[in-house]
């Protein structure tokens, strides 16, 4: 049975089609909170690249229909750039694409399953979705094209959102599909992946690129300008990990004495329990990505949230 079409609150606005360069185009999903997520597609003339899939079969579908409103080629490869369901458990939906990842990518999805309900956030109807998990993975990285324009797909090196971040990099444009690395009016969530190693990625990998337009994984179009408002961010949670360890607090007790100052303004601050289970398990020598009492910290999230389920409208 399929889903109903996507009905979100009127604040959130409809999802567009943003044409970034010439051929390739970024699709933006308001407001960017849980589980909505940016994909985006390169338009050749064998086909349709696309980068990501979406969370719900409604919005998948939506996605696919937008594809079509540009190109009526057929999605021939779909790149999934981590392994998070809001990324990847619409990849079902992409009929006789070939599917590409890292290679721990295609391991964290097997481990996590289809889609199902989760307690921690308001209910979400999945649709009718299945498991469909990347069949061409790297260990580093691989390299598509859209006619003559080279896309290349990146392995970060070391967790930094998640254990398993590419990149998608068009050099020829100075385009940078960035994933979960970067959000744009949104919290970042290092939960399941590095604080450190997420500064590390954005100091040594990205900024590097010198990447004029960026796409991030959640909110609009963006510049370079991106990358250190999102650095700060990272710091200041390290900052805040130092200072509550050293009072003798616990995670979420050093998240509800901090004052978030600006940051209080982005979406989904209930993050802020998440990252700093990370960060103090970084200063106790876990190393990036290494095991951490994850559903803890989620529980956590959502006292700071005051007990209620965090707000998803996907």
């Amino acid at each position: 049975m399929s889903s109903s079409p996507v009905e979100a609150p009127a604040h959130l606005g409809e999802p567009s089609v943003v044409e970034v360069s010439d051929g390739v185009y970024a699709y933006i999903q308001p407001d960017g909170s849980w589980w909505i997520n940016n994909t985006g597609f390169l338009a050749g003339s064998q086909g349709v690249i696309s980068i990501d899939a979406c969370s719900t079969e409604a919005r998948t579908r939506a996605y696919l229909s937008a594809i079509t409103s540009v190109s009526k080629r057929p999605v021939r490869t779909l790149i999934n750039t981590h392994h998070h369901g809001d990324h990847t458990f619409g990849n079902c939906l992409f009929e006789g694409a070939t599917i590409v990842a890292h290679e721990k990518t295609r391991a964290e999805m097997t481990a996590f399953g289809p889609p199902q309900p989760l307690p921690f956030w308001t209910p979400i109807d999945w649709g009718d979705l299945r498991l469909e998990l990347p069949f061409l993975t790297y260990a580093e990285g691989v390299t598509v094209w859209s006619d003559e324009l080279r896309c290349e797909v990146r392995y970060v090196g070391t967790p930094a959102h998640t254990t398993n971040d590419s990149i998608v990099w068009l050099p020829e444009r100075s385009v940078l599909f960035a994933g979960d690395l970067l959000f744009r009016g949104g919290t970042p969530f290092l939960l399941m992946g590095s604080v450190a190693g997420a500064i590390e990625v954005l100091e040594t990998v990205v900024k590097p690129l010198g990447a004029q337009t960026i796409v991030p994984g959640h909110g609009g179009v963006s510049g370079p300008e991106l990358i250190d408002d999102v650095l700060g961010y990272l710091r200041f949670v390290q900052d805040t990990a130092r200072a509550g360890k050293s009072a003798g607090l616990s995670p979420l007790e050093a998240a509800r004495e901090v004052d978030l100052g600006g940051y209080a303004e982005l979406l989904d601050a209930e993050r802020i329990v998440g990252n700093l289970h990370r960060a103090y398990a970084e200063l106790d020598g876990t190393p990036p990505g290494g095991q951490i009492d994850i559903l803890t910290a989620l529980t956590e999230m959502v006292a700071y949230n005051g007990g209620k389920p965090l707000t998803c409208y996907a």
